[in-house]
């Protein structure tokens, strides 16, 4: 056999997901995503490790821009075939791109009038990763798959998408290679969902393949399990509006806010919380809301039997859907407490930074953190403990009361992790990817104790052939 991975991305950390298959004279890509740390962003401005127009597909496993920001550059470097995904995906990635070019270009014209006022220069920093003429560019590429269906890619090299239980769309990858009368087949898992959570079916299982790409952001942890944040949610609340505070949610549009909004209508409808103000101040996040009620057929049957009683957890008494900049800044001249759900969720773009200088420095108020901080994103710092923060140019102390709940995450922790991988039967190799290093390494591990398999946990730019 002759098959080759090389991995450009999130090897040994979390964000950039990037693999690159050789064989049968084919190269593909599965994802295409941005880095987000920000010691590690250079790699975006750098010329791609190979020439883009040699790549003949990519497979996209999701919407999060760490698996998919990356494709309107590629796509700008000279990419010129599809990208397959499934509709849910597609629909989702559409506005993912066009939200990030949009805020690539503001932030870059904002730098540039920092600098001015500075008296300083830059070079790329000033100008947007790319615009949105190149995410309308890339979205043409975009290709929908269904479900649980086989797909040719070219001659010997077939794929099947299936249901990943992370987000709306998302899905686990099995792809086939036949050379020569013998088949092997590859697996990637791109993020794998968390048994039991609210909206989505539960991830995949799968019995067989010989190469298993997995990823491994809570490979080294435990997390609570998602019923038990919902009583601890509105303990938040309930504690922040009798001190007289706002409860503050940097959130990802896709998925963590929907879950949010569930869990908070569930919390209003069993009179847990009084009635509140409910803010999702994000055009994005609001825009794949809406995308959610098309897809309902991707749902969970405690979703489904929500929706056909007439409960949508996304429409509820005192929940307001805020889109514009006037109805944002509005949100400074509520008296009341509010729970204001906002991006970036790891507070590296996007509203949720007006929203924390506004709250940051008040003891009153909760920000609470529902999801994943990478290295060296605000979101980090602040969950980390620092006491002093830099937003948006400035220097604010850190008074207000910082919570933060991972059992709400879309990634599956270290022993769902290992349930998932053990279903398989002994592959040829593991490669534990999408995790920091010590979280990878001790997945890793794990594995090999368990199991005994041959695992590995590759480095950036590592290519390996395999038989």
């Amino acid at each position: 056999m002759q098959i080759s991975i090389t991995f450009l991305g999130a090897a040994q950390n979390v964000t950039g997901s990037r693999y690159l298959v050789k064989t049968n004279g084919f190269r593909f890509l599965v994802d295409c995503g941005l880095y987000q740390e920000r010691e590690l962003k250079e790699r975006d401005w750098a010329p791609f490790p190979v020439k883009p127009q040699n790549i003949d597909a990519v497979l996209l496993t999701h919407a999060h821009l760490d698996h998919c920001g990356y494709l309107p550059r590629l796509v700008k470097q000279g990419f010129r075939h599809k990208i397959y995904c499934t509709a849910a995906t597609a629909d989702i990635t559409k506005i993912m791109l066009m939200d990030a070019a949009h805020l690539q270009m503001q932030d870059a014209e904002n730098k540039k009038k920092r600098h001015d006022r500075d008296g300083r220069k830059g070079a790329h920093p000033e100008l947007p990763l790319y615009t949105t003429e190149d995410a309308q560019a890339c979205i043409t590429h975009l290709t929908t798959v269904p479900y649980n269906q086989t797909l040719q890619l070219a001659p010997g090299i077939s794929c099947r998408y299936y249901d990943a239980g992370h987000v709306l769309g998302a899905a686990m990858i099995e792809v086939k290679i036949l050379q020569n009368g013998e088949e092997r087949t590859m697996l990637f898992s791109g993020d794998i969902g968390r048994p039991n959570k609210p909206i989505l079916n539960n991830p995949t299982v799968f019995s067989n393949a010989d190469y298993v790409l997995t990823e491994s952001t809570y490979g080294d942890r435990e997390l609570d399990a998602p019923a038990e944040m919902y009583p601890r949610l509105v303990d938040v609340v309930n504690s922040t509006v009798a001190a007289g505070g706002n409860i503050v949610i940097p959130s990802f549009a896709l998925e963590r806010s929907q879950d949010i909004l569930y869990y908070l209508s569930q919390a209003l409808n069993e009179q847990k919380i009084k009635p509140i103000q409910v803010l999702l101040d994000s055009p994005m996040a609001v825009d794949i809301t809406k995308i959610f009620s098309c897809y309902a057929d991707l749902f969970d049957d405690e979703m489904k039997a929500l929706l056909k009683a007439g409960k949508s957890p996304f429409s509820f008494p005192g929940l307001r859907c805020m889109t514009s900049i006037e109805e944002s800044k509005s949100i400074n001249n509520i008296k009341e407490p509010s729970i204001i759900i906002s991006g970036a969720g790891m507070c590296n773009g996007g509203r949720i930074k007006y929203h924390l200088i506004q709250n940051i420095t008040r003891p009153e108020s909760t920000i609470l953190f529902v999801g994943y901080q990478a290295v060296e994103t605000l979101g980090r710092l602040i969950t980390d403990g620092a006491t002093e923060v830099r937003i948006l140019g400035q220097q604010y102390p850190v008074k207000a009361k910082i919570v933060k709940l991972n059992g709400f995450s879309s990634h599956a922790d270290k022993n769902e992790l290992l349930r998932w991988i053990s279903a398989i039967k002994q592959p040829r190799q593991v490669f534990v990817v999408h995790g920091e290093e010590s979280a990878a390494n001790t997945y890793a591990e794990s594995i090999r104790q368990n199991k005994g398999w041959k695992v590995t946990v590759p480095k950036y730019l590592e290519e390996f052939n395999l038989d």
